[in-house]
C-alpha cells in the first residue's frame, strides 16, 4: 500500500490515501475497520485522515478528545448528511428549508414524547402488547418449543413495537398482516448497508420493489384503520398534513422511516442481550434472581395469565439486568459518529492539539475501538454481566492511563447525533428480557458459537452471522 501524504497544508493530519482510485481504503475499511484503524494508529498516533470512497474522513482515536469534537456542533454538523443519506434510503424528499421550512425542527420536538411522563405512558403500552404476544406464544407452548432465536426475537419485537407506535391492524388476521409487513421489512433492511453507502438501489434486486410495498402500507387510508397508535406517531402525522408539498406516498415514507429506525438496531441488540444471557448460566441465574425477587417484593405473580406492571423506577433499579444489556450493547455496536465541518476551521483539541479541517472534511469518532480498549475494560472480549455494577450499584467510572472518561459507552451516538429514541429501546429490551425470564425456563438447543457480521460497521448494531436455535417451555 502507498501513503500519500502529499498536499497536506500545515496542521492537517497525515493522509491515507490508498492506491485505487476514488475508491481510496475503502474495501479494507469494509472489510474489518475496527483492526485497520487500529493499524493506523499505531503508524500515524491519534489523528489521521483516511480516503475512503471520495470522502476524506479524519479520525480521533483518543477517547480524551472526544468531547471536543461533540462541543463544536456549531462548525461540527450531523443532521444535513443524515438527512440526505434518510431521504435517500427511505424514499423522501430531502427536508429542504425551501420547500419545507421548520420541518426538521418540528419533527425534531416530537421526540419530547420519547422521554419523561409520555415515556411512561408508551413504555406501559410495549409492556402489555409484548405480554400479549408472549401469553399467545404460550398458549402453542405446552412443552419444551425449540426456535430460532433471531428469527424470535425479530418477531416479538417487531410486531410489539409496530402494535405500539403504529396501532392494531384490526382484522382477523391482525398477526399475520404484521408478519407479512415484517418479512418484506427483513428483505429491505438486508440491503440497508448498501444503500447506506451510497449504492443505487437499482443495482440491489427487489429492493426497490420492496421497499415501496413497504411504503404503501403506512398510506394514510391503511394507517387510520389501525386502532390505539401512539401520541409520536400522531404527532408526526398532525405535522405531516401541514406540508401541502409533502405527497401521501412522501409521508407513508417518512412513517416507514421511522418504523426502521424504531426497530433496525433495537432488534439485534435484543437477540445479543439474549444469547449471552443464555451463553452465560451465571449471568443468567443473577437476573432472573433479580426478576424473581421484584415480583415477589411488589407482590406480583408471574405467569403468562398474569398482568405485570413496572414503573420506569423499577426497571431502573434492575442493576444487573441493565449491567448484562449493557456489556451486550458493548460488544455488539459498531456505530461511527460522523460530523462535518461547515467551513475552514481549526479544531482546537486538549494539550494544544489543533487540526485543521476544510469545508465539507468529515470528522468521525469511532467508539467500537473504545469498547475494545483492555485499558477502559479488562479483558474486552468477554463478556462479564456485572461489568457495569459496583458495591451493588450502577457502575459510571471508567478510567484510561488513570483518569477519568467522559465517554465509556457509547452504542446511541454523542451528542447532537445522540438516537432520541434510547430510553425507550432500553426500556424495551429489558421488558422483553424481563418477561421472558419471568414467564419461561430458556436454553441454548445447539452449542455453536454465533459471531459478528462485520457487513454493517460503523451503522450501529451488528447482526449475527449464523441464527442458533433455542428452546423454551413455561415456567413451573
Amino acid at each position: 500500500f502507498f501513503f500519500s501524504v502529499f498536499n497536506r497544508k500545515t496542521g492537517e493530519p497525515p493522509l491515507i490515501n490508498g492506491w485505487i482510485p476514488y475508491l481510496g481504503k475503502a474495501l479494507i475499511f469494509r472489510k474489518d475497520a475496527y483492526k485497520f484503524l487500529l493499524d493506523q494508529q499505531k503508524k500515524f498516533g491519534d489523528i489521521f485522515t483516511v480516503h475512503i470512497a471520495g470522502r476524506y474522513i479524519t479520525f480521533i482515536m483518543d477517547p480524551f478528545q472526544y468531547v471536543y469534537v461533540i462541543r463544536n456542533s456549531k462548525q461540527l454538523e450531523f443532521h444535513e448528511f443524515a438527512n440526505k443519506m434518510a431521504s435517500k434510503t427511505f424514499d423522501y424528499p430531502a427536508l429542504s428549508k425551501g420547500k419545507f421550512p421548520e420541518l426538521k425542527e418540528n419533527l425534531h420536538r416530537i421526540y419530547q414524547y420519547l422521554q419523561g411522563k409520555p415515556l411512561d405512558i408508551i413504555s406501559d403500552h410495549m409492556m402489555k402488547n409484548l405480554q400479549d404476544i408472549f401469553e399467545w406464544k404460550c398458549s402453542q407452548a405446552t412443552d419444551w418449543e425449540t426456535e430460532k432465536m433471531y428469527k424470535f426475537c425479530c418477531s416479538v419485537m417487531f410486531e410489539a413495537s409496530f402494535v405500539t407506535l403504529y396501532g392494531r391492524v384490526p382484522a382477523a388476521d391482525g398477526h399475520k398482516v404484521i408478519s407479512e409487513i415484517r418479512d418484506k421489512f427483513i428483505k429491505f433492511d438486508a440491503s440497508f448497508p448498501y444503500l447506506a453507502a451510497n449504492i443505487p438501489i437499482e443495482l440491489l434486486g427487489a429492493t426497490k420493489k420492496v421497499r415501496k410495498e413497504l411504503i404503501h402500507h403506512f398510506l394514510l387510508q391503511n394507517m387510520t384503520k389501525w386502532l390505539g397508535g401512539s401520541k409520536v406517531v400522531q404527532a408526526r402525522q398532525d405535522i405531516f398534513e401541514k406540508y401541502e408539498l409533502l405527497g401521501d406516498y412522501d409521508k407513508a415514507a417518512h412513517h416507514f422511516a421511522f418504523l426502521w429506525a424504531s426497530v433496525g438496531n433495537t432488534i439485534p441488540a435484543t437477540f445479543w442481550a439474549m444469547y449471552y444471557l443464555l451463553r452465560h448460566p451465571e449471568a443468567l441465574a443473577a437476573v432472573r434472581d433479580e426478576i424473581d425477587h421484584l415480583l415477589q417484593s411488589t407482590g406480583q405473580k408471574r405467569g403468562p395469565t398474569y398482568n405485570i406492571h413496572l414503573t420506569r423506577e423499577q426497571l431502573d433499579n434492575l442493576v444487573y439486568l441493565e449491567s448484562a444489556l449493557n456489556e451486550s450493547l458493548r460488544m455488539c455496536s459498531s456505530s461511527m459518529n460522523i460530523r462535518i465541518s461547515q467551513e475552514d476551521f481549526v479544531l482546537k483539541l486538549e494539550g494544544n492539539q489543533e487540526v485543521v479541517l476544510r469545508k465539507g472534511d468529515w470528522i468521525a469518532l469511532y467508539p467500537q475501538i473504545l469498547h475494545m480498549d483492555p485499558e477502559v475494560y479488562e479483558d474486552p472480549k468477554e463478556y462479564k454481566f456485572d461489568r457495569y455494577i459496583e458495591n451493588g450499584r450502577k457502575k459510571t467510572t471508567f478510567y484510561k492511563a488513570g483518569r477519568k472518561l467522559k465517554y465509556f459507552l457509547m452504542p446511541f451516538g454523542s451528542g447532537i447525533s445522540m438516537c432520541p429514541g434510547r430510553f425507550l429501546a432500553m426500556n424495551e429490551m429489558k421488558m422483553f428480557l424481563f418477561i421472558l425470564l419471568s414467564h419461561f425456563d430458556v436454553e441454548l438447543a445447539e452449542n455453536k458459537a454465533v459471531r459478528l457480521d462485520n457487513s454493517r460497521m460503523g451503522l450501529g448494531i451488528l447482526l449475527p452471522d449464523v441464527d442458533i436455535a433455542f428452546r423454551y417451555k413455561l415456567r413451573s
